[in-house]
C-alpha cells in the first residue's frame, strides 16, 4: 500500500519547467530510491514533499491526506521527517541537546530556544535522547559539540534527530555526500538498520554503491519527468537509465 503518492505534479521555475506531471507511488516499508543527472528535479521534487515548494499542478498525499498547502513543520508532525544535503544541526550544543530538541518539538508541536532551560531538566526527553544517540553509535560522544564532529559523525547525528520523532517516512537527500567510502558503508549499515524497523524511506543518491545496497525500487527521473521506474535489478541494464544517467554508460 502507498504511503506517499505523488500525481501529476509539475512545477516551473519562470521558463525552466523542474518538474512535468510526475507520478510516484512510494510503497510502505520500503527503500524507494530516486536517482538522475543534476538538475533532473530530485531535490526540487523532495521540497514539494515537505512544504518548502508548492507543486503548481497536481496532488501530494501522505497517508491518505493532502500535503499541499501544509507549513513544513506540521508535515513534520504528520510523521515525515528530512535529512538534507549538508546535515542541519545545531553546531553550538551538545549531541544530546541536539537530539532532545525534535524530540521536544515532536511531543509538544514547537520548539523554541527560549524553552531550552526547561526542557533540558525533563528526563524523559533525555533518555529517549540517549538511547536514539546509542543506536546510532554515538552514545559516547553524547557530551561532544556537535559542531566538532566528523562529517559521517554528524549525518549519524541528523539520523538520530530524525528518528528520535519516529517518523513513518524518512527522506533522505544525498545522506552520503563527501564521504569517506568507510563513512559511507558505516551509513549504510545504519540505513539498513533503519529499513528493518519498517520506517519507509525516500533516498536521493548519486553513487550507485549506495542505491543498489539499500534500495527496493528506484525512479529515474530526467529532466523534471519519471522516465523508468522498476526493481534494482531490472534499473542496471535498461537503455533509457545508460543514456538518461550516464550518457550510455553502464551503472
Amino acid at each position: 500500500m502507498a504511503i506517499l503518492s505523488v500525481e501529476n505534479v509539475n512545477k516551473r521555475f519562470g521558463g525552466l519547467k523542474a518538474l512535468d506531471n510526475v507520478n510516484l507511488q512510494i510503497d510502505a516499508g520500503t527503500v524507494h530510491a530516486i536517482i538522475g543527472p543534476n538538475g533532473a528535479g530530485k531535490s526540487t521534487l523532495l521540497n514539494c514533499f515537505v512544504g518548502r515548494l508548492e507543486p503548481d499542478t497536481g496532488s501530494v498525499m501522505f497517508d491518505g491526506s493532502s500535503l499541499l498547502g501544509i507549513q513544513p513543520h506540521q508535515i513534520n508532525q504528520l510523521g515525515v521527517s528530512r535529512v538534507f544535503q549538508t546535515p542541519e544541526i545545531f553546531g553550538n550544543l551538545s549531541l544530546l541537546e541536539n537530539v532532545m530538541i525534535p524530540a521536544f518539538a515532536k511531543r509538544d508541536g514547537s520548539f523554541t530556544m527560549n524553552a531550552w532551560m526547561s526542557v533540558s531538566s525533563e528526563s524523559d526527553l533525555r533518555d529517549m535522547a540517549m538511547d536514539m544517540l546509542a543506536d546510532v553509535g554515538l552514545e559516547a560522544k553524547s557530551a561532544d559539540i556537535a559542531g566538532q564532529l566528523s562529517r559521517g559523525d554528524k549525518r549519524r547525528l541528523e539520523l538520530a534527530m530524525c528518528l528520535v520523532q519516529q517518523p513513518k517516512l524518512l527522506l533522505l537527500d544525498e545522506p552520503t555526500a563527501g564521504m569517506a567510502r568507510a563513512d559511507t558503508n558505516n551509513t549504510i549499515d545504519l540505513m539498513k538498520r533503519i529499513a528493518e524497523r519498517g520506517v519507509t524511506m525516500v533516498v536521493i543518491e548519486h553513487d550507485m554503491h549506495v542505491v543498489f545496497s539499500l534500495a527496493d525500487k528506484i525512479s529515474v527521473l530526467a529532466q523534471g519527468t519519471v522516465i523508468v521506474e522498476d526493481l534494482p535489478e531490472n534499473i542496471k541494464g535498461d537503455p533509457r537509465v545508460q543514456e538518461a544517467y550516464l550518457g550510455g554508460a553502464h551503472l
